[in-house]
């Protein structure tokens, strides 16, 4: 079993091959949507959904099985199709043009792995068994959504609105003081939705003696 290295990429306007039209090529179309990046599904066959987005010209579909020479100018390519030989055909071009290749169930195949994703607004986390069970990681994924709230998201859109102000003002708080500001205090006035007070406490804290 290979040892990943976990990384977020920054796929903004980033060409994305797409292998397939059923509900996998969807779910990894949606997250790609929201990452940025300019999406081409091939598939004879789409969901209604990757349909709908095809026709709102929020991805292209190109309406055939895929073919050598597919992936010339992608950033990445994934592939969704239950046809060994398929991914096996896009792996191989893909590390011939020097392109990473996911393919859905098929670590050998895989330059790169997705994991489970829980979203909270700009806070992302994401959870891995490194291909040894996918199921294993969507239990975990489940379990942690029950724990991260849009709280979190919200202390996060903070904390960033925070940095950004004090960037502008050149004063650099200590990695220290960043954990203290970010406290029980804090937390609570946050699930009170006290935003004022907590933006207050929030500044407060970062920049006190």
């Amino acid at each position: 079993m290979s040892a990943y290295y976990p990384v977020f990429l920054d796929l903004t306007d980033a060409s994305v091959l797409v292998i397939g039209g059923g509900p996998v090529a969807e779910g990894k179309v949606d997250g790609l949507l929201a990452a940025g990046a300019t999406v081409t599904v091939v598939s004879p066959t789409v969901t209604p959904r990757l349909a709908g987005w095809a026709a709102a010209g929020r991805i292209e579909h190109l309406a055939r099985a895929y073919e050598p020479g597919d992936l010339a100018r992608r950033r990445l390519a994934l592939v969704a199709t239950d046809d060994p030989a398929v991914s096996g055909a896009v792996a191989a071009e893909g590390r011939a043009r020097g392109i990473w290749v996911n393919a859905a169930d098929e670590p050998a195949r895989c330059d790169f792995i997705l994991p489970a994703v829980i979203r909270r607004g700009r806070l992302v986390v994401a959870v891995s068994t490194g291909g040894a069970s996918p199921a294993a990681a969507r239990a975990i994924r489940e379990e942690l959504e029950g724990y991260l709230t849009e709280d979190h998201g919200v202390r996060v859109e903070m904390a960033a609105e925070a940095r950004a102000d004090l960037r502008r003002r050149a004063v650099s708080p200590s990695p220290a003081r960043w954990r203290g500001a970010l406290d029980a205090g804090l937390r609570r006035l946050i699930a009170d939705k006290r935003y004022r007070q907590a933006r207050a406490r929030l500044a407060r804290n970062l920049e006190s003696a």
